[in-house]
């Protein structure tokens, strides 16, 4: 896509607004193409609209490119391709940038780890652990994180077991995780920018392979724990033959920090309304990569959709009537 705008800076000389088109538009450019056949230089013109690949000839374009053959073009392009393939006269070869090549994180049976974002430090072995479908949460956090881990380890335990009932097939005694453990040391749960996001957490059945039986994860912080719980998620993925969840590569050890503080997406709500919904929806989403900062870019000159009690008329600039946030809107995504 070609915009005058774009355009403007790289092709003073060349780019033309229409005078009878919009020059958002489209645009006009002159192309020089040569003509080795006798020695002088074709110059086509071309229209490229916004919404086309592909650059389309104007009417005057085709009569003054009209002395360029299809053979000509033919033999051109075998000229480009033999300058190309000739090695230069004196004997060296041109350098070629080297491509380096994807490197996998090193396992024990050769497949790569499915964790995202990866973590920082990881160790795992090479066995199958069946997680119990009522898995049991054991919290040693302080009491204002009891009702905060709570519903979040109810969340994730629905995502992971979404394909199936929730109901065990087997004994807990045959199940290898059936507990979680949840360990918050530190009691300050303030909000701000490079808050400690660390954990640490272990998958294992509790032989001489792993140091626990169950699940555990250990954070200095609420947000360190939450971080945890989404890489446990990770790890677990369902068996739709034997309808189970497995971790496979266990046991597992991982130590983890991010590697960014600000790990942001924006959503422009002012040129393409979003419902609170889908909102709240992309809020979940991104709590899947870990990312901790969402910019909210709520109006702009296209639109003006938030209601703002001591200018009523403000929201008038909507695109319509249903395409607007009261303050319990925003009120609702903020919290």
């Amino acid at each position: 896509m070609f915009t005058c705008r774009s355009l403007k800076g790289r092709l003073p000389s060349k780019c033309l607004p229409n005078s009878t088109r919009d020059p958002i538009q489209s645009c006009w450019f002159l192309a020089t193409v040569p003509n080795y056949y006798n020695n002088s230089f074709t110059t086509p013109q071309f229209q490229v609209h916004r919404h086309q690949g592909t650059p389309i000839p104007s009417s005057s374009a085709v009569s003054r490119s009209s002395t360029v053959m299809p053979s000509e073009a033919v033999c051109f392009l075998l000229l480009i391709l033999l300058s190309l393939l000739t090695p230069p006269s004196h004997g060296r070869s041109i350098p070629r940038r080297s491509i380096p090549r994807r490197h996998w994180i090193p396992s024990t049976n050769d497949s790569p780890v499915y964790l995202w974002p990866l973590p920082k430090q990881f160790s795992h072995g090479d066995g199958i652990l069946y997680v119990d479908p009522d898995l049991s949460l054991d919290l040693q956090v302080p009491g204002d994180y009891l009702e905060i881990v709570t519903d979040a380890f109810e969340r994730y335990k629905d995502l992971i077991f979404t394909h199936w009932e929730r109901s065990a097939r087997r004994s807990s005694a045959e199940y290898d995780v059936a507990k979680m453990t949840v360990i918050v040391s530190s009691t300050n749960d303030t909000l701000q920018f490079g808050v400690d996001e660390s954990y640490m957490l272990y998958v294992g059945r509790g032989d001489e392979l792993s140091v626990v039986k169950g699940a555990t994860i250990e954070a200095n912080t609420i947000y360190g724990a939450l971080r945890g719980l989404e890489t446990f998620s990770q790890l677990c993925i369902p068996n739709y033959e034997n309808k189970s969840v497995e971790i496979q590569k266990a046991p597992w050890s991982i130590k983890d920090e991010p590697r960014f503080n600000f790990r942001g997406l924006l959503i422009d709500t002012s040129r393409h309304y979003l419902p609170v919904n889908v909102i709240k929806q992309v809020i979940d989403a991104m709590s899947y990569a870990k990312l901790n900062v969402l910019h909210w870019h709520i109006l702009d000159e296209e639109s003006f959709p938030l209601e703002v009690p001591s200018y009523p008329n403000l929201w008038k600039g909507s695109y319509s009537k249903l395409e607007r946030y009261t303050i319990e809107d925003a009120y609702e995504v903020v919290e």
